[in-house]
């Protein structure tokens, strides 16, 4: 037989061994332990054993006054209902955190919360909210009473549709896509909040090759797309080259996703608009995260310094110095997969092959008063990939190191300054150094080949808002400098090529955004001229977004935008920098590389009742000034350097169901996208981010302890071209059919993840985690490309995506 349960005694007797044991008192009102009983604790255990026991028993809360003195008290239970101040409407999502208790408000601005002392500290966040930290006791604690947030300063447009896909990613009012990392729950297939994974949920937004370094917004280019961090323009976005995001999760709060209709404050980004940002509240509370998973050590902490500043330091670091996994060989191997760091000439044996990834970002946050507000940014990134190339070479043995790095050093300067309640300033500077580095050994023939490819760019943007009554007025002014160098350093024979160019640009905007008082119409208009300096051109671009509410569950809204951009990555040879990363930024000439112009149009309408959510648009878009360099062409076209435009029009479609703690969507988009190259002997074919059809089914499961979820992705395969069969070589070359006539097989990948929450004690929490992407380990082609071999035939070589890979996270808060 087991041990049977032990007889439970009065509390009160428990406490009376307790006090004489350790020599202390305990302090409590008279009715209070009236009836209470527990099981005796053993004599062995320290004193704060034995309450962290009693507490556990009772729900009673025992705290510390001093040395000889605890006072105990029952648990408060607070209630109440977060509104805004000036429309006095209900604030869901908003967060209500104390020490050992976390609540988020409903859909009326409900939330409950348990707390354990008067004297705690809770603190209410709601974005575009001043946030709330006061004392328990200063709350009405005898009905559920109604909180009200102050608009904070920072202007942020209110939530239109919460939990668009899952929490935390939602639908706001200035058309943007959301997501808050704080609130979020899980994707399938992550363990990070990856916020250039994340997006790649959202209808429209995908990747051809599966990185985060080539994300394809309705069919555009990877380079066609604005990514910033705090407001700096970012020319580096992934570690892994592309696997992972570059942006420490730890750090990156909140992401916008833009792809239609944009802020006239914006510009570049033709396809689309990604931007990250760092909490800009002032952390009074020391604290701090540590994790470790399968591919990298992350550290975050947040120094409090007084009560007007804080600083914020998030750090990365990869584990391949100190120990290999098999999740990062999975990386590795796709990242190196048929280059030359992979399989070198047959003569040319590889080895020491190494690869270490960091990255550092620094947030200082500072409030000298009520109307100034100064945030400071700084970010480094790295990637550092190198191997060892040895050869026999006239009954020599010789060996030459091979590698290739990219880096990113930035720094961002933000200021704000509130005139008054109406009108604002904010000024915001950065300066960001983008540099990508090979240097390529043949020791077969002692060569050395360095190749550079450098962005510089400094930009200072000032924008004055000013609200009245319904209306929000924008005027504004931005230069930009750019700076791009490419360097071809040869040392035998000796050649040398570096070509650099500047170009700097002027822009200044006006807008205007009208919300009617019942708040279920709303327009916002603006212009954009910009003018290039070196060229002495002019651009004038009108943005336009409307949204009309039809009864209480109907949106419907429209958009529109001209919008350029002078930047673009273009790919000169496929073996540059060891063919890991052969696409390098360069500067428009106005000529044979122009400048790219966008057109876009689009049409959309919401359907939302009862934790069911349709939404649908349909949209046109037309880009001139594309090159095939800039196209990534592996097959026909490959070689060729000839300027064109593309048209793409579709429609996207999202279905998602709230139940319970359950989340389950799907969503699917078309797209039709036609390149024009009047030179080319085809002159209409399909674009290389032509993927006709594309489907993402969900679910995630997620309460106050697990995040789960679980999903399949599934998209017809890229356009590729093929020899002409039965004349597949003409003249020594691979002779192709019609550009891009023929797909890939179609792409199918099932992931899922979880995570689990917990409380270790007071001062540390703790959160485990694991993923398992590309469940199926299904053989994904995400390229192709042919070459003429010695025997006069052609071989077609492909390249896949990841095989399945399993990662699995760490992580203690305190």
């Amino acid at each position: 037989m087991g041990q049977s349960l032990e007889q439970k005694v009065s509390i009160s007797e428990v406490l009376d061994n307790i006090t004489k044991k350790h020599s202390i008192t305990f302090n409590y009102e008279s009715s209070l332990l009236t009836g209470i009983t527990v099981i005796p604790v053993s004599q062995d255990l320290s004193l704060a054993a034995k309450i962290n026991n009693l507490e556990k028993q009772t729900n009673l809360v025992f705290e510390k006054v001093s040395d000889l003195v605890y006072t105990i008290s029952e648990t408060i239970q607070l209630c109440g209902y977060i509104k805004g101040l000036e429309l006095q409407e209900p604030l869901i999502g908003a967060t209500v955190t104390g020490k050992f208790a976390y609540a988020v408000t409903d859909n009326n601005g409900y939330f409950e919360i348990e707390l354990k002392s008067e004297n705690e500290i809770l603190t209410i966040r709601h974005i575009g909210y001043k946030t709330i930290e006061r004392q328990v006791k200063f709350f009405n604690l005898e009905v559920c009473g109604t909180i009200t947030m102050l608009v904070q300063q920072e202007i942020i447009s209110p939530v239109l549709i919460e939990t668009y896909i899952v929490r935390g990613i939602d639908k706001r009012q200035d058309w943007s896509t959301s997501i808050d990392y704080k609130r979020f729950s899980l994707l399938p297939g992550l363990i990070e909040s990856d916020v250039l994974q994340t997006v790649q949920a959202l209808p429209g937004i995908l990747s051809v090759d599966e990185t985060v370094s080539n994300i394809n917004v309705r069919g555009g280019s990877h380079d066609q797309n604005l990514m910033l961090w705090d407001g700096i323009k970012m020319y580096q976005t992934g570690h892994f080259f592309g696997l992972i995001s570059s942006f420490n999760p730890l750090m990156t709060q909140k992401a916008s996703v833009i792809s239609n209709g944009s802020d006239v404050v914006l510009t570049d980004g033709i396809s689309g608009t990604i931007h990250m940002q760092t909490e800009k509240q002032i952390d009074s509370e020391f604290n701090g995260v540590f994790g470790i998973n399968f591919l990298n050590a992350e550290l975050f902490s947040n120094i409090p310094i007084g009560n007007k500043s804080s600083l914020q330091i998030a750090s990365r670091k990869s584990l391949d110095d100190v120990l290999r996994t098999p999740t990062y060989e999975v990386y590795f191997e796709r990242v190196t997969q048929d280059t030359e760091a992979e399989n070198n000439v047959s003569a040319v044996t590889n080895s020491k092959q190494e690869f270490d990834f960091y990255d550092v970002s620094l947030r200082w946050l500072y409030q000298p008063t009520d109307k100034d507000f100064i945030r400071l940014n700084f970010i480094l990134i790295n990637n550092d990939l190198g191997f060892n190339e040895t050869a026999d070479v006239n009954g020599t043995t010789r060996t030459r190191r091979s590698s290739i790095s990219q880096n990113t050093l930035a720094v961002g300067l933000n200021y704000k300054r509130l005139w008054n309640e109406k009108l604002s300033s904010t000024i915001n500077i950065y300066d960001n150094e983008y540099k990508l580095e090979a240097l390529n050994a043949d020791v077969l023939n002692n060569q050395l080949q360095l190749q550079e490819n450098i962005v510089s760019e400094t930009s200072i943007l000032l924008n004055n808002v000013l609200d009245q009554n319904q209306w929000r007025f924008n005027l504004g002014y931005q230069f930009t400098e750019t700076e791009v160098i490419n360097l071809n350093d040869i040392d035998l024979p000796r050649f040398v090529r570096r070509d650099e160019e500047i170009l700097r640009e002027h822009g200044v905007f006006g807008q205007a955004w009208y919300k009617n008082p019942n708040n279920d119409f709303s327009i916002r208009g603006g212009i954009r001229a910009n003018y290039l300096t070196r060229f002495k051109k002019m651009i004038v671009e009108p943005r336009l977004s409307v949204r009309q509410s039809i009864g209480e569950h109907i949106e419907i809204e429209a958009q529109g935008e001209y919008k350029h951009q002078s930047t673009s990555q273009v790919i000169n040879f496929q073996n540059d920098f060891l063919g890991i990363e052969k696409r390098r930024w360069q500067l428009t000439d106005n000529d044979s590389i122009p400048i790219l112009r966008s057109k876009q149009g689009s049409l959309g309408i919401t359907y939302k009742n009862n934790g069911w959510l349709f939404d649908v648009k349909g949209y046109y878009k037309t880009v001139d000034g594309i090159t095939t360099q800039s196209q990534s062409f592996t097959t026909k076209y490959e070689f060729a350097k000839e300027k064109g435009s593309y048209d793409a029009y579709g429609f996207e479609f999202l279905f998602r169901k709230k139940f319970g703690n359950f989340n389950s969507w799907l969503s699917y988009s078309y797209i039709n996208n036609t390149y024009t190259f009047e030179a080319l002997e085809d002159v209409e074919f399909p674009s290389n981010f032509d993927i006709t059809h594309s489907f993402t089914l969900g679910t995630t499961f997620s309460n106050k302890y697990w995040n789960i979820s679980a999903g399949i992705k599934y998209r017809t395969g890229k356009p590729t071209s093929i020899p002409q069969q039965g004349n597949e070589i003409v003249d020594g070359d691979v002779n192709f059919d019609e550009g891009n006539n023929e797909r890939l097989m179609d792409y199918i990948r099932i992931d899922a993840s979880a995570t689990y929450k917990f409380t270790i004690n007071d001062t540390f929490r703790s959160e485990i985690g694991a993923s398992i992407w590309n469940i199926s380990n299904r053989e994904n082609a995400i390229n192709n490309y042919y070459r003429v071999n010695e025997s006069d035939t052609v071989n077609k070589f492909s390249r896949f995506s990841l095989r399945s890979a399993t990662n699995v996270v760490f992580r203690v808060c305190f």
